[in-house]
């Protein structure tokens, strides 16, 4: 048994909003076991988990005294049991209440948990009242490390939800992106925001650009709450229409869309890159793409691809070298990018922002891995930029080939690195998308070089696909 994690001087409004933190976390089969003496919040606590859980269908939520069990459905179809055992005189009587079977399939909160016996794994929360202070109690969590290490965090959670006056909100996951960050949605009535979990130590650089964003205009989520020293933002809601969704319901507002994309890049582009950003230039692009020969050319079956980082550091100098950089928002596409009818793109994920030729954020968000974007469209934008800021066009067309090349050649090895090393194979089904840009930049007469290299590397056939799946 390990302590976890402890959360002290808490009152009932911190009590209750640690509860419905964690009832976004808990799923089938998790068992917490609530300990403290009579009056030291257990059903206080056990009241604002179930009622976070069921949301617009919750209901009262009674203490169990008499009933020794009271059970809950929340909208996802999970049962939630809520026992007290202080009355239970055996703990055979368990099975009979049909908790045995319970601790299998719902998420079950229990009650002076001692008078039923050893329980399987349970998270053991401890709510201690204050000496000379009853309003405030300690709360203290234990548990195997293993399975519930991951609960160490809600205790600073919580903290920032109540002191930032968002402690009544109900609490739900959003699905994160590809990095370890984790999201949540706050909903209070008419109001919401979106809790970003980073880690501890890590948001400099997002807090950094955000306050560089907005100052220039630009439709960053305002920062409402920060606990910087553990890696926590409470954040504007900017809402649930990213670019891809709204494209996919609306495919004729695509070309509308894109317009408000490229002019977004125009628009940042014309401002000098803040001296806090690091350079993605010809050699970070070869060091980069590096992940390609290491991974792909292996797992595929065929050739090397040896020569590619050091062609495209070659290629960089060549087509894109003396260009003055901009700052690159570097996932600059329909997923990181929020529609607002008329009022700016909301921007998301811009932490890892770097300084960049002008054509790397336009390769982005126009060859998306993720989904096909008309050609015709590609070559509009292409255009648009063009006229837009009056740079060369056959060079601002070369670089922009070979940017989305290396790009491209980097998500096949990220692709391929996240199915064999992490067991993610969902992103395989992209890489036919991904090679077929790959061949419309290297067709590029300037990229004649980088073909050279990559000759001899299979495509990502169905047979090559299920070959690194397979690992």
């Amino acid at each position: 048994m390990t302590l976890i994690a402890t959360l002290d001087h808490a009152d009932a409004d911190l009590t209750a909003c640690l509860a419905r933190v964690m009832a976004a976390i808990l799923k089938p089969g998790d068992v917490v076991a609530l300990e403290g003496p009579v009056g030291a919040g257990k059903t206080h606590f056990a009241r604002a988990f179930i009622r976070a859980r069921q949301g617009e269908m919750a209901e009262d939520v009674p203490s169990p005294t008499f009933t020794l069990v009271q059970t809950y459905e929340d909208p996802m179809g999970t049962e939630i049991w809520h026992a007290d055992l202080y009355r239970l005189t055996h703990p055979d009587e368990l099975a009979e209440l049909g908790l045995d079977e319970a601790m299998r399939d719902a998420v079950v909160l229990i009650e002076w948990p001692d008078h039923g016996g050893p329980l399987p794994d349970p998270l053991i929360l401890g709510l201690e009242p204050l000496a000379g202070f009853p309003d405030l109690r300690r709360v203290t969590m234990a548990g195997s490390a293993a399975r519930w290490g991951g609960m160490a965090r809600l205790p600073a959670i919580a903290r920032l939800v109540h002191r930032a006056g968002w402690s009544g909100a109900r609490v739900v996951p959003l699905a994160g992106d590809a990095s370890a960050r984790r999201y949540f949605r706050l909903i209070d009535e008419d109001r919401s925001a979106v809790l970003m979990d980073a880690g501890p130590g890590s948001l400099g650089p997002y807090v950094a650009m955000t306050q560089w964003l907005r100052a220039r205009g630009l439709h960053a989520p305002e920062i409402l709450a920060a606990d910087q020293a553990e890696g926590l933002l409470l954040i504007e809601d900017l809402g649930d229409d990213l670019v891809a969704r709204v494209i996919q319901a609306k495919p004729d507002l695509a070309p509308r869309i894109y317009d408000r994309m490229t002019d977004l890049l125009v628009e940042l582009h014309g401002h000098q890159p803040p001296e806090f950003v690091l350079p993605l230039d010809g050699p970070e692009l070869a060091r980069q793409v590096a992940l390609f020969a290491d991974y792909y050319p292996p797992a595929a079956g065929g050739g090397s691809g040896a020569e590619v980082a050091a062609v495209i550091e070659r290629l960089h100098a060549e087509l894109a070298g003396g260009v003055p950089a901009v700052l690159g928002l570097r996932d600059f596409h329909a997923e990181n990018l929020v529609w607002l009818d008329d009022a700016p793109l909301g921007l998301l994920d811009f932490q890892d922002a770097v300084a960049v030729h002008p054509a790397y954020d336009l390769v982005s968000g126009l060859q998306d891995a993720r989904r096909d974007v008309d050609p015709a469209i590609e070559q509009a934008q292409i255009a648009r930029y063009v006229a837009a800021t009056g740079v060369d066009e056959a060079r601002f067309r070369a670089a922009y080939a070979l940017l989305g090349a290396q790009r491209n050649l980097r998500i096949m090895g990220i692709f391929t690195r996240l199915a064999q090393r992490d067991g993610k194979r969902r992103y395989l089904a992209f890489m036919p998308r991904v090679w077929d840009a790959i061949q419309r930049d290297i067709a590029h007469p300037a990229l004649a070089p980088l073909a050279a290299a990559l000759k001899g590397i299979p495509a990502p056939t169905p047979a090559v696909i299920e070959r690194i799946a397979r690992g």
